[in-house]
């Protein structure tokens, strides 16, 4: 039997059905709505020798009693070996020439209205707080109630600790804090349950379309999908600046295997998973392109 003559009901009368079952089945819902969570955007600059770098990224989350505002200075540690900042007397190594600035702290030890605190009676204009180490780039939105004057964010412990030793080795680092894009938990839920009960009908369209068509569909959202994936997570990879002494400013070393330029000092270079580094302005675009270490073919999106 030729299935074009079954009259089967048509895209739009079962996708109309299945859309109004869901919007009754979501009015039914109970109400668990739960507090907005707002990301931040750090633009990050510093200078090496003559060349000023920068990167800006979706790197952190506003605390949950952060105002939620602007706010930029340099990057300061705190003094001493512990980065924690749960002593009352800490101070802040602050920058002659900056006339604001950001604490960086370590999370642990204390509470992060205490370490906020303390940064904020120094005068910092805004607090920093990276994650544990081994969390990798995890963030999550902080309580620190007490602290509404200030503005408070979290990143992640690699990019904290790639701030840290920037700083460490005499780096001045500034970076501009934005509010970024906001996700509402509850919202959230709803999306995926009304997903739930469309996705037969999607399902049952995108078929649909490509029995009469006969080619296949190509989507245009995916490959952007894809593309916003890799940027972040060239992003999250580690940068390294080279100094005199390395090993790899040797000029018998490997050299770098995109420019096959040798590494000098005061070079920036990013240090991929698979442990292999390369000039940053070679191998970003590279990533960018191909998304994989142009050594051992290591896909960044898998590792």
């Amino acid at each position: 039997m030729n299935p074009r003559s079954l009259n089967p009901s048509t895209p739009s009368s079962v996708s109309s059905r299945l859309l109004r079952l869901s919007i009754l089945l979501l009015l039914s819902l109970p109400d668990s709505r739960g507090k907005a969570i707002w990301t931040a955007h750090l633009n990050i600059t510093f200078q090496v020798g003559n060349r000023i770098i920068s990167e800006l990224g979706e790197s952190g989350v506003f605390g949950n009693h952060s105002p939620l505002e602007r706010v930029s200075g340099a990057v300061v540690l705190p003094e001493g070996w512990n980065q924690n900042a749960c002593n009352p007397f800490t101070n802040f190594s602050r920058p002659e020439q900056a006339d604001s600035w950001l604490a960086l702290i370590e999370r642990g030890g204390c509470t992060f209205t205490h370490k906020i605190n303390v940064a904020a009676e120094k005068g910092a204009n805004g607090v920093i707080i990276y994650n544990y180490p081994g969390t990798g780039n995890k963030v999550f939105p902080m309580s620190h109630q007490g602290t509404e004057n200030i503005v408070a964010v979290m990143i992640g412990n690699l990019k904290g600790m790639e701030l840290l030793h920037l700083i460490q080795k005499g780096v001045y680092v500034n970076i501009i804090i934005e509010v970024g894009r906001v996700h509402i938990p509850w919202l959230n839920q709803c999306v995926m349950f009304l997903f739930t009960f469309l996705s037969a009908t999607v399902a049952y369209i995108f078929l649909y379309c490509a029995w009469r068509s006969g080619v296949p569909i190509y989507s245009a959202r995916r490959r952007r999908q894809v593309k916003a994936k890799v940027r972040t997570a060239v992003g999250q990879l580690q940068l390294r600046v080279l100094k005199e002494g390395d090993k790899e400013v040797d000029p018998h070393e490997d050299t770098c295997v995109v420019c096959f330029d040798i590494y000098k000092p005061q070079d920036v270079v990013r240090i991929l998973t698979c442990k292999h580094f390369f000039h940053k302005t070679c191998i970003d675009p590279w990533l960018l392109a191909h998304r994989t270490c142009p050594m051992c073919k290591c896909d960044i999106l898998k590792t």
